[in-house]
């Protein structure tokens, strides 16, 4: 007798039908995938088409945001860099959230594109959201958290890179 722990094992596929975890395990990540994807190609179309945000002043305003930003952040000198040039730097963020949202929905180069969602999240983190206390209380955080599960899966279904690497595969004769 086993007094409830379980010990029957899990079919990979190899021996009969993938059971239903197989297939939930299998697809994990795709929410998160999704979610991320979605949120990101929104937060930079949200910048792109606010008229206030893409100004070097003014309430809403990339500008005054970093302003505001600066003497409680991690890293300072990352905001006045960006004060340099506000708006360019708006751009850049808005067209590089772009970018990620689109390559991880599609998963084209998802790894690199989560490397992006983590570079954007930190950078956010060390800035603008650093004073947030308690700390779980700002999403930065967590969307950086959340984007290293796909840094190191990458999009290995339902994506590009996959069908990409299923092409190499059949044109270099491995199936």
């Amino acid at each position: 007798m086993t007094h409830g722990m379980r010990t029957e094992t899990h079919t990979t596929g190899l021996s009969g039908p993938p059971t239903w975890r197989d297939t939930a395990t299998h697809y994990a990540l795709l929410p998160l995938r999704v979610f991320l994807g979605v949120t990101f190609l929104y937060a930079g179309l949200d910048k792109l088409t606010d008229s206030a945000f893409m100004q070097a002043g003014g309430a809403g305003s990339i500008g005054d945001t970093m302003r505001a930003a600066r003497d409680s952040a991690a890293l300072p000198a990352l905001v006045d860099l960006a004060l340099k040039s506000p708006v360019g730097f708006g751009y850049a963020m808005a067209l590089g959230e772009l970018a990620v949202g689109i390559g991880t929905l599609l998963g084209l180069l998802g790894r690199l594109a989560a490397l992006g969602g983590a570079l954007i999240s930190l950078s956010l983190w060390l800035t603008v959201s650093w004073a947030t206390t308690p700390y779980y209380y700002g999403n930065d955080l967590a969307y950086l958290m959340a984007w290293l599960p796909l840094i190191l899966a990458g999009a290995p279904y339902l994506s590009v890179d996959a069908a990409w690497r299923d092409r190499r595969r059949r044109v270099g004769g491995y199936l």
